[in-house]
């Protein structure tokens, strides 16, 4: 029997996510990282029109009804940005960069802010500072020294403001590349490619007031608990009113099993909680696409044996919104069980009791974070949620549609004013337009296509299947991006949500 590691911090835990815990942890984080008088006012202000949005997870805010609009993750990134702990020029004196490289994420963090420009200096190992003048003349001229802008990657993240990012992708493009990874290509890029092909649009379709008027709630492949915990607070109200929330997981998430929200006084004083997934399926790990082909499988069946007039499937709007479907139903008719439950690892009772709610529902919102997304099949995940959405019709209506979860407070608002590395022709046109340079544009693959038949694989840098560009990846694109073709007809929308 082999022996388990112990990791710190990690230790047996029977009680409700939230609650007492959350606040102890929060008060803890306040005690260790600020100073405990300037903390509740900093706090305050979180997420408030007259304050700033929490650095932590990109929750909407609700009605501003309540004194404190964060949580603990939340009260804790803001701590963590507003440490009252400093690196100062006397801890690079005194550890070398080899040391440090030793050091855990978490140990580095903990040292506190950085409060001046800092340059590697090979000869001791070690960062010593560097004045603001000089810093941005050492840049300006490495930039100025490379022979290709493309050599160059301009990141950013969730955290910089709409108008930094604005001016940042002005900033690159004039200097004459498209090179701005961001944190939405780790996190959400299946969707900002996968929901466009399908829907029109890479976003979201819902907006908070939806989980107040929907009837069925699925949520797969994310953990709220830890990652958007306000989240909690409306699957908190949604239980409580009754709506059924169905959880794909392939781990048992407490959160998402029972809840005790800390802005409840009922709860805490009585040490309370409450239920929230109603079913919790473990899928296997990769096995998403497969489980959401079960469902609909079984709803394809359940419509076939049902009254025409019965409504199990919106034929109405399949007809005037999708295109593909008689081939779409075809497959799901012809795939087998058998390879539905090997690669999802449920049930086939499991995913039919799942398209019997969903054929219930008139209005279902189907949430999903990385879980769907950071996978070889990501793209594949993402379009087969917005076809089981599409079957029965949850897209512009109240109570009903996609709900990606992104990771940062600002990663959507970011995409939008720019920080793309796949700029449309519309963006690049009005910066030519309004700021008076020609912008770059991407180079596209030209490498021959060999026997484009047998291909699975789909280069975006051109319009082509390109048999060859499997194994040589890198010779295609600047960015070296490809996405696996999808191997069965997609419920497609037709009008680019003309409907909506």
């Amino acid at each position: 029997m082999p022996t388990r590691r112990k990791v710190p911090g990690i230790r047996p835990y029977d009680r409700p996510a939230g609650g007492w815990g959350a606040l102890r942890a929060t008060a803890r984080a306040v005690r260790e990282q600020m100073d405990v008088e300037e903390a509740p006012l900093l706090l305050y202000r979180t997420n408030k029109p007259t304050g700033f949005d929490c650095p932590g997870c990109a929750w909407p805010d609700k009605e501003h009804t309540s004194t404190f609009q964060f949580c603990e993750n939340g009260a804790k990134a803001v701590t963590w940005e507003a440490t009252k702990k400093r690196v100062t020029q006397e801890f690079f004196a005194t550890h070398k960069v080899s040391a440090l490289l030793e050091w855990t994420d978490y140990e580095l963090e903990n040292q506190g802010r950085l409060t001046q420009p800092l340059v590697y200096d090979g000869g001791s190992d070690t960062y010593k500072p560097i004045g603001w003048d000089e810093a941005f003349k050492h840049i300006g001229e490495v930039l100025r020294g490379l022979p290709d802008p493309n050599m160059v990657e301009f990141y950013t993240s969730g955290r910089a403001s709409n108008e930094a990012a604005f001016l940042y992708q002005l900033f690159g493009r004039e200097y004459g590349t498209n090179n701005f990874p961001d944190c939405s290509n780790m996190c959400h890029e299946a969707t900002s490619v996968g929901l466009p092909m399908s829907i029109g649009i890479g976003k979201g379709t819902v907006s908070l007031a939806d989980f107040e008027h929907c009837e069925l709630i699925i949520a797969m492949g994310h953990n709220p608990g830890t990652n958007h915990p306000r989240m909690m607070g409306t699957l908190h109200e949604a239980s409580r009113r009754g709506v059924p929330i169905i959880v794909f997981n392939p781990l048992r998430e407490r959160a998402l099993e029972r809840f005790t929200d800390p802005q409840n006084p009922v709860e805490m004083a009585s040490f309370g909680s409450t239920p929230i997934a109603s079913s919790y399926y473990l899928v296997k790990v990769g096995g998403d696409a497969a489980a959401l082909k079960g469902i609909m499988k079984a709803l394809i069946a359940l419509d076939d044996g049902a009254d025409p007039a019965s409504g199990l499937l919106d034929h109405e709007f399949i007809a005037a919104h999708t295109n593909g479907f008689d081939a779409f139903a075809a497959d799901l008719r012809a795939t087998i069980w058998d390879d539905i439950e090997a690669s999802s690892g449920l049930s086939r009772n499991a995913l039919e009791s799942v398209a019997a709610a969903y054929a219930k529902s008139n209005a279902t919102i189907l949430s999903y974070g990385m879980g769907i997304t950071q996978h070889a099949k990501g793209t594949s995940n993402v379009q087969q949620i917005a076809n089981l959405l599409l079957l029965r019709g949850n897209f512009g209506k109240a109570g009903a549609g996609i709900c990606p979860l992104r990771g940062h407070s600002n990663v959507q608002g970011d995409r939008t004013v720019g920080i793309t590395e796949k700029p449309t022709a519309a963006l690049l046109a009005g910066i030519e337009r309004v700021f008076g340079f020609k912008t770059p544009r991407n180079r596209t693959c030209k490498r021959r296509v060999r026997n484009p038949s047998r291909s699975r694989i789909r280069c975006r840098w051109c319009t082509r299947r390109a048999a060859s560009c499997g194994p040589r990846r890198s010779s295609c694109g600047p960015n070296r991006q490809f996405s696996p073709a999808w191997p069965m007809p997609l419920c497609q929308t037709a009008k680019f949500l003309g409907w909506i």
